[in-house]
């Protein structure tokens, strides 16, 4: 993988998305390169919330063949929180194992730096592309002198490259510009994944770190990340990966994206149901739409209710039909 390197469901404001795109381009951060499209793939659990090793096998050629580049393992939507250390480690050989072709980034944060280096030399083991990791977030506005300590024994643990994960809204630490300079002698240092779904915070750190893959983790920011040239984590491409993918291809063609990105809307709407929350429980009752089976989330997170699900039904023939 080229070392240069959620809103799912939500509504996404067009102006705002205009407005950041057009910031992106004014700030001259647009760059060379062929962004990449990554999911950020469920974990898919079943009934007894045993991982299903089968279920996430066959999902990896079902991605592949709908033009994504890449899964992103053990994420938020992939539910990393919920899971011991030997359990992630299962998760990531699955999907390493049985790839299909796609690019692996390994999610390998955890709170404290032993067992995040566990992880992190696993994933190298068993040939991840590279790895996402959180901060350690137990510890609340540590000081940046900590976590660059921190982030420098990651870096300098591993060859691959490495995306620090930028959600404070989950882990209330923020990967600050600060930080960002500490660390970017570092040749590994790939990027961010951004899923603040803020536009003018994510455009400032593409004008900021234009050499480095600042990818944005919600859709609504999709169009702005592309005009930037950076990659993006979609939770959406997990049950839309040919509409996301579209949008790439628009723009690696030199294609105005806007067409791509309007098609993508409307049919990311189509599981807009009221009374139905968004995240991974939908997603998991969404693939059966795709002729899987159903699997189900980890507590503390709850499954759809029988109601939520009848409500949802009706509208999972379509998702057949996208494809």
């Amino acid at each position: 993988m080229e070392s240069t390197r959620r809103n799912f469901l939500g509504a996404v404001g067009a102006g705002a998305l205009t407005a950041a795109a057009a910031t992106a381009a004014e700030t001259g951060s647009a760059r060379s390169g062929n962004p990449k499209l990554y999911v950020a793939a469920v974990t898919p659990c079943d009934s007894k919330n045993r991982f299903d090793d089968g279920l996430y096998r066959d999902l990896m050629p079902y991605f592949k063949e709908r033009n994504v580049d890449g899964v992103v393992v053990l994420g938020t939507t992939g539910e990393f929180a919920s899971f011991s250390v030997a359990e992630r480690k299962k998760v990531a050989e699955t999907a390493l194992k049985h790839r299909a072709g796609l690019q692996m980034i390994v999610q390998v944060g955890t709170p404290n730096l032993p067992e995040t280096l566990e992880l992190l030399s696993h994933a190298g083991a068993n040939g991840a592309d590279g790895v996402l990791c959180i901060p350690p977030f137990y510890f609340k506005n540590p000081p940046v002198e900590g976590l660059y300590k921190y982030y420098s024994q990651v870096l300098e643990a591993t060859k691959l490259p490495v995306y620090l994960y930028h959600y404070p809204g989950m882990s209330a630490v923020p990967i600050t510009p600060e930080l960002l300079h500490k660390l970017e002698h570092y040749p590994n240092l790939a990027g961010i994944k951004d899923s603040t779904g803020n536009a003018e915070g994510y455009a400032a750190y593409c004008k900021e770190f234009p050499k480095l893959d600042m990818m944005t983790g919600t859709e609504g920011n999709l169009v702005a990340a592309l005009a930037a040239g950076m990659g993006a984590i979609s939770v959406a491409a997990n049950l839309f990966p040919k509409q996301v993918a579209a949008v790439f291809q628009a723009h690696r063609e030199g294609k105005d994206v806007a067409a791509a990105y309007a098609k993508f809307r409307e049919t990311n709407s189509v599981l807009h149901v009221q009374g139905v929350p968004g995240g991974a429980a939908q997603i998991k009752f969404g693939f059966t739409g795709h002729g899987f089976r159903e699997s189900y989330v980890r507590p503390p997170q709850l499954d759809l209710t029988a109601e939520q699900k009848a409500l949802l039904k009706p509208k999972l023939s379509q998702l057949a039909q996208l494809g």
